[in-house]
């Protein structure tokens, strides 16, 4: 098998002196000074994201010979149930240009992922630990998702649509339009066990990177400037956005209704159910490509979900704001406990990028720290104790003391 650190990552050119230079980071970590607040106390503190040289977190790195990851914060007592402390913060594969929508398959005992750009899905088995693509093209897919009969759930920017891949290797097109009009680009995805599917529609897919853009007049083509159809099959790149960015409700019988419009949570991402399927979270991210409505703050809203499928009593759960840094949130779980866990986008600053994870008062209680953003999370493994994370170029994991609810 390919070393996958050798064939797309920096990290496959590791010297013996970075090596050496990397296992002696915990004396280096020592003399950090109050950047290493939470770990300076013992001389033999271990190398973080944190610290100057930072952690490396490839298999060619000083192993991590600590009982608790360093990475892996407990800002409350309560944390100290849920995270495993021997087990260490791990990347699996590089390589990707943003992945996103991680997701897991009980019954095939892999995880799928895509990369957005290179418009593919990505697997890695969790046998041996094989990255291979699994699917390209993928529609420039992004969030991923399986339901209770084990389908793969699928968003793509690129058809601006949800698909289900069925269990015979066929392929579904559950929703591309509303009343009538394109979808804007469908971006995270979560399965109900009543057979209904619920997704966020924000306008992320309408740039270059990640889609395609509006043809000529749309909100993320108002000049016209951009040929939205080059390098795209025939058909693609004649689309304008057309509706606000909603959250919606797909049900088995095919009808599609909005849960939340554009004025409650404005550009929707992430979503995840409590345990119970009593309560909806919903993440409300910043402005994309040609937005013109109210836009995201980086939040997360809750709401009840009521016998008819119906949504009230919104609240904002949480701000996302820690030591003043907003992180930002995208891909949300929860685990068997109702804790939520929030990927964070915290940008350039260090040491807040990873996961946030809030008690079900919207209290954070425990962080995990990775030296990348993170866009979405998932939990897997055969026991589902294990935290999958994509961030931005990587798939780290981490084995946990619980479980996630719900499927992939």
């Amino acid at each position: 098998m390919t070393d996958p650190y050798e064939a797309t990552s920096p990290e496959g050119a590791l010297s013996r002196r970075a090596l050496i230079r990397t296992a002696g980071a915990g004396v280096l970590a020592a003399a950090a000074g109050p950047v290493l607040a939470q770990t300076a106390a013992s001389p033999a503190a271990p190398p973080t994201t944190i610290t100057n040289p930072p952690r490396d977190f490839s298999p060619r790195g000083a192993p991590t010979t600590y009982f608790w990851d360093p990475d892996v914060i407990a800002v409350d007592p309560s944390f100290n149930g849920l995270a495993q402390p021997n087990a260490s913060i791990k990347r699996l594969w590089t390589g990707g240009l943003w992945v996103e929508g991680p997701a897991w398959s009980a019954q095939g005992q892999y995880l799928v992922w895509s990369d957005i750009p290179r418009n593919r899905q990505m697997r890695w088995i969790e046998d041996d630990g094989h990255v291979s693509v699994f699917r390209a093209p993928s529609g420039n897919s992004n969030g991923n998702s399986f339901d209770f009969q084990g389908r793969q759930l699928s968003c793509e920017h690129l058809n601006r649509r949800v698909v289900r891949y069925e269990l015979d290797g066929s392929a579904t097109v559950l929703a591309d339009s509303f009343q009538g009009k394109k979808l804007n680009s469908p971006n995270d995805i979560a399965a109900h066990p009543d057979g209904s599917y619920w997704f966020t529609d924000p306008p992320y897919g309408g740039q270059l990177y990640e889609g395609a853009p509006d043809a000529a007049g749309g909100p993320s083509n108002a000049s016209g400037k951009i040929n939205p159809r080059l390098g795209q099959l025939p058909g693609i790149g004649l689309a304008k956005r057309e509706l606000p960015t909603n959250t919606y409700r797909l049900d088995p019988s095919g009808r599609l209704d909005i849960v939340t419009t554009e004025q409650q949570v404005p550009d929707p991402n992430g979503l995840a159910f409590s345990p119970d399927y009593k309560k909806l979270y919903i993440c409300s991210t910043g402005k994309g490509p040609g937005d013109t409505g109210p836009g995201g703050k980086g939040d997360i809203h809750v709401f009840d979900v009521g016998a008819d499928n119906k949504l009230s009593n919104q609240k904002l759960f949480a701000d996302c704001m820690i030591d003043g840094i907003n992180c930002g949130p995208d891909g949300l779980r929860c685990d068997v406990e109702g804790n939520l866990w929030a990927s964070s986008n915290a940008g350039r600053n260090v040491g807040y990028n990873g996961v946030t994870v809030f008690n079900p008062a919207g209290k954070v209680i425990g962080r995990i720290r990775l030296p990348e953003v993170c866009g979405n999370i998932c939990f897997g493994g055969p026991k589902r104790n294990r935290l999958f994370m994509a961030a931005s170029q990587s798939i780290y994991a981490v084995y946990l003391a619980t479980q996630g609810a719900g499927p992939g």
